[in-house]
This record gives structure tokens, C-alpha cells and sequence, in this order.
């Protein structure tokens, strides 16, 4: 029995069951499809026949209105077989007369209505209308009993015929392939064992397992003889020993050519004889746009273009020829196919053969170009850099010239008019146009080349993730929280990849004891109200990348110049300070926006907003209206310790009806919450000075008010700040910067959440 269950037995048995009794199951439903059809088929004639045969009875009875007789022929009718209900039904304008037996079924019923038609003065006229209906409850009920007796009687007939099978099955070839494996598992080229042999009655003729005992005894015969054949073969190897000797020698050389290229690590290989022409040259040398057969030949300083340029270079290049040394790392300017310049960098190292002369040079080179290019832009974008920082420093200064020139003559118009006004207007235009001048003069150092295209932001920051590990080191530990759903991008891939890198790195140098570095992706609608305090940016949606660090942040004189180009806090030779200015001019240049935030001691977190693409398939978000803002009338207590942010949130707040109380830190928060002053929403933000953090406030404010709802703001996100604290899930984050819409909804979801 183990052995069935281990073996084909067991899936023979479940085979045999499986077909007989899919087909067992399908002549049942034949079966019961034709009965099916003939009960159905007597039901509908049943119907018929009611309708020849009582039609015209009924017609004259509701004709004369006799309702006794019509309710005597529905009553005949409901007795006939699988009848249910029966209505007859007049056709009047005013209390028609209704005649109905039995109770009407709401499923499993077969109905039938049929107009009553009575002649009149040899005139036929619809009096009425019979209904009948029919139950198939019974012809259901007998088809589930038929089922199930053939179910049954079919699948323990299946059941023992399967069983009866696999039995003989087992006597008759299972047992003899387990004996077949016993054989070959212990079977022995140095001891050979004696040929196999069936445990059973031999038959009167050889059957198939006869047969395939005397192949398998042969095999086994003829696989003694190949093995005995191949001893004989390795004896004969091991006293070849010269043939081995030079096939060893030959790989020694071969490995010692490859081993020179790999020394030199090119792009291309190339090979000279002992006049310097090149005799062979690998098909990467196609970079340059060449044939390397059309090259075989020529000498490799014929393709130069700065022999005459830099002549003291060539000369002790061509005195190292003479010498027959190697040499690495030689770069020179180069003629391509096609007429254009480009630079290789070329190595080299003599080959001598067995008597040491002088064959030629053998090397590598590689192209250059790219690198020469990435060089020269560095030094222009380091230059535009300086000149950016000149022109800002200038445009800074005539900015607030022209502030106060432009803010007087404002005033201005409103005091004079007629010709006077127009000098004024005029003068104001002047001024715009003198402000538009300074503007471009900023953009002037941020010429640089941009390829945007639409970019998912999730999928290249999961797949910069092994480098950004690799990067920050093993003490970091680094988190992702990207949003499902995120619109795509507008931008350039290169430079949002360096940006990436460049944040992750300062925030890596921010935490110099390890810490944790947060990377963020989300949807973000920037609406007038945002604009109208951040007007470096357009109205619209953004998509937005955030790192976030744990690190030592920065005090408020540093991230006002945390954008200038070559400012930096690092130590002198561990940092350009390009990297924060070169990520602002890219955002500026694409259209974007970068934002920063920083609480000393608690870290930094930096956002970058880049435009959303206008692909295909993506919805526009619709924009709010001033009319959806939340509104509402309860009390606010404002803890927030910028007096600009604290100013900006008390009259917005205001404005959208609320009754608001300001405090510019925690003790003065909670001698507030100490009085007799109602507050129903306690808006703070959790980084304060003073000694006391949002959370602390929080704390002691449950405890004094507990049915106050909380609300917590901060320009950290709301996985970096409530990490480490042990507030409930439930309390609600503000993230900034927030917009007036931002701020409307979510002052109201709070308000409005049961306690």
C-alpha cells in the first residue's frame, strides 16, 4: 500500500476517477437536459390544450359577466397537473371584473397569457385576457432525485473498477520497475552484479517486460565493456606527458597576452610591428569612425592633429619608442573619420620573443572626447557660477532700489491725476521694465543644456537606491516613502539624478554619527495663496522629491545662504558649495521650485518641486475655488515660534472665520490653556525653543484640557519628526509649506473628527 502511494499507482487511480467520472457527468447532464425538455414540453402542451379547450367557455361566461362559472372553470383548470394559478381578467374602463384562483410563485413558474376574443354581431372584440401559470418545482424536485441516484450508483461502480485497475496494475508492472531501480542503485562497475531477473512465474512467451529485462541486460553488459575500454584510454593519457607538456606551454602564452591587456585595461586593442604601423586593431576602434582594416598599416601619430601644437609631447613620446619602454595614460588629440576632432588615451608595452629583439608594441586606447567635453563644461558652469554671484549681488541691491521706487510711485497715483499721472505712469512702466532687465541678468549664469523628458520619479529613486546605500555607508540607515499614483515628471533625468545624490550626500554629511535619511516622493498643488508668499514659482502641479536627515540642521544665518554659490560650512577641501546652488538653478531653469526647511539640532529637510508632465491619459487636477475653503467659527490656539509664519497662519485663519489665540512658545501656550479661555484646536509646531517641544505642549495640554483637538505642524516631514515620539496614531500632521487650501481642509477634518 505505501508503495501505491509513493509510486504511479496512486496517480493512475486519480486518473481513471478524474475521466470516469467527467464522463459519468456528462451523460448525467444529458440525461437530465432531455428530461428536462420533456417535462417542460408536456407542461407547454398542458397550456395549449387549456387554451383550445377552455378559451371559448370562459369567453361566454365573461360575455354574460357569470362569475360563479368562471371561477368553476379556473378551478378545473388549477386541477389539471402542475397547474398553480389561473386569472381571468376584463378589459373595461371602469371596475373591470377579475376572477383568480390559486396564488401566484415568484420563481420556478411557466406563465401564459392569451387574449379572450368574443364575436359579436359577427364582429370579433377583446374582452379580456386569461392567464395560467404553471409550477416547475416537481419537474425540478425529480430531476435533483435522478441525479443523485445516478451520481451515486455511477461513481462507487467508477470507484471499484478503479481500485480493481490499479490493483492489477501494481501485480502486473509497478512492483517489477521498483525492482528495475533496486538494480541500477546498486549496481557496481567494479563488482558487476549478476544479470536481473523478475520475481515471478515466467509465462509461456516473453512478454513486454521480458523484453525490456534482455535490453537492459545488455546495456548493462555493454556499458561493462565501454568502461573497461576507458581505463584502458586514461592509461594511455597519463603516458603522454610531451604532448601535455607543449598543450601547457601553449596556454602559458595565451594567458600572458591577455594578461598584458588586461594591465592596460582599453577600450580597444591594437598591435604594431618593430616600424610602429599598426598590424592589428580590434572593432572597438569604430568609435573613432574608422575601419580597422583601412588602418593596418598606417602609423598611429599620422592621425594626430596636435603634433605641431604641442611638439614637446611628441618629442619624448617618440624618444620612449626608441627606448622600447612601455608606456601609460598618453592622451592626444586625434582626427576622426569624418574630419571632427576628438582626444584618445593610449597605453602600450614592448614585445620581445624568445631572443629578446624587438617585435613591436602592444596596447589599448580609449576615447576621451566625452570626458575632454565634461571637463570644459564644469569650467564653464564654475565660471557662470562666479558671474551669478556677482550679478546677484548687484541685482540684490537694485531689487531694493527699485522696490522703494516702484512702492512711491504706486503711492503716487494716488494722489495725482491728469498729465501729471500719466508722467507717473510712465515712470512706473520704466521701473518694471528696469526689474524685468535685473531678472534676466540672474538667468544669465544658468545656461545650461536641458533634455527634459517625463520622468517617473518612484522608478529612479528605487533604482538609484543600491547606489545611494553605497554612498551614505553602512551606519546610515535609509527610508523611502514613495507615493502610489505619483503624476509623472518634467525633466531633465541627469540633472534629477545628481540632484538626488548631491542631497543625499549632504544630508549624509549632516549626521557625521549616523543617522536616518528619509527620501520622499508626493503629489503637490501650489495655489495662489502659495504663490502669493513663495513668488519664485508658478501656480500649478508639481511633483515633488524631498530628503530628509536627522542631522545637526542649520541655524537661521547659514540657510539664508545656503543657495549662494561656493558658500559651505565644510572643511576646506571637502566641499565646492555648488551643490545646493547648481539643484536651485536646474529647479529654476525647469520650472520648478526648491524649498528648505531646518531646525537646528533636530536636521534638515530639503524639497525639490518639478513640473507635472502633460502626458497622455493623466487627468489635471482641478482647482479649488475660494469658495471651497472650509470655513468654520471655534476657537484656535496658534503655537508657532517665526513671528512671519505665526503672523501668516493667525490671519488666515481669521480670515476663514475662525476666532483665533497666538502664542509664541510652549509656557506661554499653556498659561492660555491654564485660563478660563475656551479652545477647541491646538495648532503648534513641534520644533520650538524655550525648552519645550510640540509634543510636550501636546502632553501637558491633554492633560489640562483633555477634549482639546491637537494638530501639529512642522517642515520636516511627518515620518521624520513623529519617529521617535510616542504620540497616538491618531493625531493629525500639517506639513510645511502648506497653502491656504491645505490649511482650510485640514483645520476642518481635525475639528470635525469625533472625540
Amino acid at each position: 500500500v505505501a508503495r501505491i502511494r509513493r509510486g504511479v499507482g496512486l496517480r493512475l487511480l486519480v486518473g481513471v476517477l478524474l475521466f470516469s467520472s467527467a464522463v459519468t457527468l456528462v451523460l448525467t447532464l444529458l440525461q437530465l437536459y432531455l428530461d428536462y425538455r420533456h417535462d417542460v414540453g408536456a407542461i407547454e402542451r398542458r397550456l395549449n390544450e387549456i387554451e383550445q379547450g377552455y378559451l371559448g367557455a370562459i369567453g361566454e361566461n365573461l360575455w354574460r359577466l357569470d362569475q360563479p362559472q368562471l371561477r368553476l372553470e379556473l378551478e378545473g383548470i388549477l386541477r389539471l397537473p402542475d397547474m398553480r394559478a389561473a386569472e381571468v381578467r376584463e378589459i373595461a374602463d371602469a371596475n373591470p371584473l377579475v376572477v383568480a384562483v390559486g396564488e401566484r410563485g415568484t420563481r420556478w413558474v411557466m406563465a401564459r397569457e392569451v387574449p379572450i376574443i368574443h364575436v359579436a354581431q359577427g364582429s370579433p372584440r377583446q374582452i379580456g385576457t386569461l392567464y395560467v401559470e404553471a409550477t416547475l418545482a416537481d419537474v425540478y424536485r425529480q430531476l435533483v432525485d435522478k441525479a443523485l441516484v445516478i451520481l451515486a450508483s455511477q461513481g462507487a461502480k467508477t470507484f471499484l473498477v478503479s481500485l480493481f485497475i490499479i490493483y492489477f496494475f501494481h501485480r502486473l508492472v509497478t512492483r517489477h520497475l521498483v525492482a528495475f531501480a533496486e538494480f541500477v542503485r546498486s549496481y557496481d562497475f567494479h563488482q558487476p552484479a549478476a544479470p536481473l531477473r523478475l520475481q515471478r512465474r515466467p509465462p509461456a512467451t516473453a512478454d513486454e517486460l521480458d523484453q525490456v529485462v534482455a535490453s537492459f541486460n545488455g546495456l548493462c553488459a555493454s556499458l561493462q565493456r565501454a568502461y573497461d575500454d576507458l581505463r584502458k584510454v586514461n592509461a594511455d593519457l597519463e603516458l603522454d606527458i610531451a604532448a601535455r607538456r607543449q598543450v601547457e606551454e601553449a596556454l602559458r602564452k595565451s594567458e600572458q597576452r591577455f594578461r598584458d591587456y588586461a594591465e592596460i585595461a582599453s577600450d580597444w586593442f591594437w598591435e604594431t610591428g618593430p616600424d610602429h604601423r599598426f598590424s592589428y586593431l580590434s572593432e572597438r576602434v569604430a568609435n573613432f569612425g574608422f575601419d580597422p582594416v583601412g588602418l593596418i598599416g598606417r602609423r598611429r601619430w599620422e592621425l594626430a592633429m596636435d603634433l605641431e601644437e604641442e611638439p614637446e609631447k611628441w618629442r619624448r613620446h617618440f624618444a620612449l619608442l626608441e627606448r622600447h619602454e612601455p608606456f601609460r595614460g598618453f592622451v592626444y588629440k586625434i582626427t576622426r573619420a569624418d574630419g571632427s576632432p576628438g582626444f584618445a588615451e593610449t597605453s602600450g608595452k614592448p614585445i620581445f620573443d624568445a631572443a629578446e629583439n624587438f617585435t613591436g608594441y602592444r596596447g589599448g586606447a580609449r576615447d576621451m572626447t566625452a570626458q575632454h567635453e565634461t571637463e570644459a563644461q564644469l569650467q564653464q558652469a564654475q565660471k557662470m557660477a562666479a558671474v551669478g554671484q556677482l550679478t546677484g549681488g548687484v541685482a540684490h541691491d537694485f531689487n531694493n532700489l527699485l522696490t522703494v521706487v516702484i512702492g512711491s510711485l504706486d503711492l503716487a497715483l494716488d494722489h495725482v491725476q491728469g498729465e501729471t499721472r500719466a508722467i507717473v505712469e510712465t515712470a512706473v512702466r520704466a521701473s518694471q521694465k528696469a526689474a524685468n532687465l535685473v531678472h534676466r541678468l540672474l538667468a544669465f549664469s544658468r545656461r545650461q543644456t536641458l533634455r527634459p523628458e517625463t520622468l517617473d520619479l518612484n522608478r529612479l529613486t528605487t533604482g538609484m537606491e543600491d547606489l545611494l546605500r553605497r554612498t551614505v555607508g553602512a551606519h546610515f540607515d535609509i527610508a523611502m516613502k514613495l507615493e502610489p499614483g505619483l503624476w509623472p515628471a518634467s525633466a531633465d533625468r541627469g540633472q534629477v539624478e545628481s540632484a538626488l545624490l548631491n542631497l543625499t550626500i549632504n544630508a549624509r554629511d549632516a549626521m557625521p554619527e549616523g543617522g536616518r535619511l528619509l527620501i520622499e516622493t508626493a503629489n503637490k498643488r501650489l495655489d495662489e495663496v502659495y504663490v502669493a508668499h513663495n513668488n519664485d514659482v508658478a501656480v500649478g502641479d508639481y511633483v515633488v522629491l524631498a530628503v530628509t536627515d536627522t542631522g545637526t540642521g542649520m541655524p537661521p544665518d547659514v540657510l539664508e545662504r545656503a543657495l549662494e554659490p561656493f558658500f559651505t560650512t565644510k572643511e576646506i577641501g571637502k566641499g565646492s558649495g555648488l551643490g545646493l546652488s547648481v539643484i536651485y538653478g536646474f529647479a529654476k531653469q525647469s520650472r520648478g521650485h526648491l524649498k528648505i526647511y531646518s531646525e537646528v539640532g533636530h536636521g534638515t529637510t530639503v524639497r525639490l518641486y518639478l513640473p507635472r508632465a502633460a502626458a497622455a491619459g493623466v487627468e489635471a487636477v482641478a482647482r479649488p475655488s475660494p469658495a471651497a475653503h472650509a470655513r468654520g467659527d471655534e476657537v484656535i490656539l496658534v503655537v508657532e515660534d517665526h513671528a512671519d509664519v505665526r503672523s501668516y497662519v493667525v490671519a488666515q485663519l481669521r480670515d476663514l472665520g475662525y476666532r483665533v489665540i497666538e502664542a509664541e512658545d510652549g509656557p506661554q501656550a499653556l498659561k492660555i490653556l491654564g485660563s478660563d479661555a475656551p479652545v477647541d484646536l491646538l495648532m503648534t509646531d513641534m520644533v520650538m525653543p524655550g525648552g519645550m517641544t510640540g509634543r510636550q505642549l501636546a502632553e501637558a495640554a491633554k492633560r489640562q484640557r483633555p477634549r482639546v483637538k491637537l494638530l501639529f505642524t512642522s517642515g520636516h516631514s511627518e515620518d521624520a519628526v513623529v519617529e521617535d515620539s510616542e504620540l497616538d496614531s491618531r493625531v493629525q500632521f500639517l506639513a510645511k509649506p502648506y497653502t491656504r487650501q491645505d490649511l482650510a481642509l485640514k483645520v476642518r477634518a481635525v475639528l470635525e473628527t469625533p472625540d
